[in-house]
């Protein structure tokens, strides 16, 4: 008997973006596209009338990113797998999307078959799925106090100016920083507050 084909919810806002992934993905029997989604409203109503056995998420959508839709969609439904499908090859997006809950991040231009076989993975119960060389920065963590240093640098505080609001030395608020750097991978003061907006931090 054949197995019933895996049901799936493609979340992007470019219609022309999930009719190609629809295409390459229902070019195998394994996968049906069961609906789609441009925004997070419909994402967690598609996921309540269509019962996805997987939902592919974009990041870059307008209003709403995929990173918060995935945490309000799993706040709804813990046990559903959520991959992200996107074009950023940024670490710091790998790090937020593994702590957003998603079981994986895979870029819109992988090969047909390397996305297939993420899915496979997810699907399997595997860790966190990440390409090669950004696997590494998905249990990446802040610490409370680098985060609050990383938000007050997006803010325009220089290390003496940081230092004195959070009553610590100038020299640990530089290290606190290099320590950021370091662990997001980012190279920069402009990369660390690009990042911070982004993530919409205050």
């Amino acid at each position: 008997m054949t197995a019933a084909p895996v049901r799936l919810l493609l979340v992007d806002d470019h219609p022309l973006v999930r009719d190609g992934l629809r295409a390459r993905l229902e070019a195998t029997a394994r996968f049906r596209v069961v609906a789609e989604a441009g925004d997070a409203g419909a994402a967690l109503q598609a996921v309540v009338e269509h019962a996805p056995d997987l939902v592919l998420m974009d990041i870059g959508m307008r209003g709403v990113n995929g990173l918060e839709a995935t945490r309000r969609l799993l706040a709804a439904r813990p046990e559903l797998p959520v991959l992200i499908l996107t074009m950023h090859e940024d670490p710091g997006y790998v790090a937020e999307a593994a702590r957003a809950g998603a079981r994986g991040y895979v870029l819109k231009d992988a090969p047909a078959e390397a996305i297939v076989a993420a899915i496979e993975a997810v699907l399997a119960g595997a860790g966190f799925q990440a390409p090669a060389g950004l696997d590494r920065v998905a249990a990446v963590e802040l610490s409370p106090r680098e985060r609050e240093i990383a938000t007050l640098v997006a803010r325009g505080l220089s290390n003496r100016q940081i230092a004195a609001q959070l009553s610590l030395s100038a020299r640990t608020v530089e290290t606190h920083r290099l320590n950021i750097m370091r662990k997001l991978d980012l190279d920069g003061a402009a990369a660390l507050v690009r990042y911070v907006l982004e993530r919409g931090w205050n």
